[in-house]
């Protein structure tokens, strides 16, 4: 179990510092701050995420789930904002961050863990 935790968290770690190299204004000074930076980002959605998407859920059901795509890049950037050696410079690159980052971590976890 503690070992396929920390494989999640590798995992994780390469799909953010992948992130960082294709998406203008995401950055991260290293794989150890993108080793941080996952675990925060883990952290932040597991606490605040729950308690956004909840209150949300009116103008997520309108919009047909597309405003989580806005919380979801709201996330992104409160967790840079508490991790030292990773920045993502304005709401676009957190927007465009977070979906490749979804993506990016989904196919690495399918290679990975198949």
């Amino acid at each position: 179990m503690l070992l396929h935790l920390i494989a999640v968290w590798l995992v994780s770690a390469l799909a953010v510092w992948l992130v960082a190299k294709i998406i203008p204004g995401f950055e991260v000074s290293g794989f150890g701050a993108a080793m941080v930076a996952a675990a925060v980002i883990a952290v932040v959605n597991a606490v605040l995420g729950p308690i956004l998407r909840f209150l949300a859920f009116p103008i997520t059901f309108l919009t047909l789930g597309l405003f989580s795509l806005v919380i979801n890049a709201f996330l992104l950037k409160l967790a840079a904002a508490f991790t030292p050696g990773f920045r993502v410079r304005g709401l676009l690159a957190a927007f465009l961050g977070s979906i490749v980052l979804a993506i990016v971590t989904g196919i690495l976890r399918f290679v990975v863990f198949t």
